[in-house]
């Protein structure tokens, strides 16, 4: 497993552990030269957007990688976290659907990640 993939399992663990909804992660190494992965997760409500956030940051630095930067708030309703190879997108599900992410970036294909996810 590369550091990358290994980040890549820390963020969505972190994220199911705190019931994040729908996460998905695309593979952009091919359709983005700024980033690796991009995952994009829901949350119902702005505390759940920031416990999802904090559980991710307490574990990626955990895990010993970096954070580059975090921008946004829950009570936005969209928070994202840079750690450069990776970047994490944590909204509600209105905001999924006004900025549609996937749609954006549909030419990047899909992540296995459901092995990472509790049933």
């Amino acid at each position: 497993m590369t550091t990358t993939q290994k980040t890549l399992q820390t963020v969505v663990t972190a994220a199911d552990d705190k019931k994040a909804l729908n996460i998905i992660a695309l593979d952009m190494r091919e359709v983005s030269g700024v980033m690796d992965n991009l995952v994009v997760m829901e949350a119902m409500n702005a505390r759940q957007i920031d416990a999802i956030v904090d559980n991710i940051t307490e574990a990626v630095k955990k895990n010993g990688d970096s954070i580059h930067g975090v921008e946004g708030a829950g009570a936005d309703g969209w928070v994202l976290i840079d750690l450069i190879d990776t970047v994490i997108n944590v909204m509600t599900h209105d905001m999924r659907l006004t900025y549609g992410l996937e749609k954006l970036w549909h030419d990047a294909p899909e992540v296995a990640i459901d092995a990472w996810i509790a049933e």
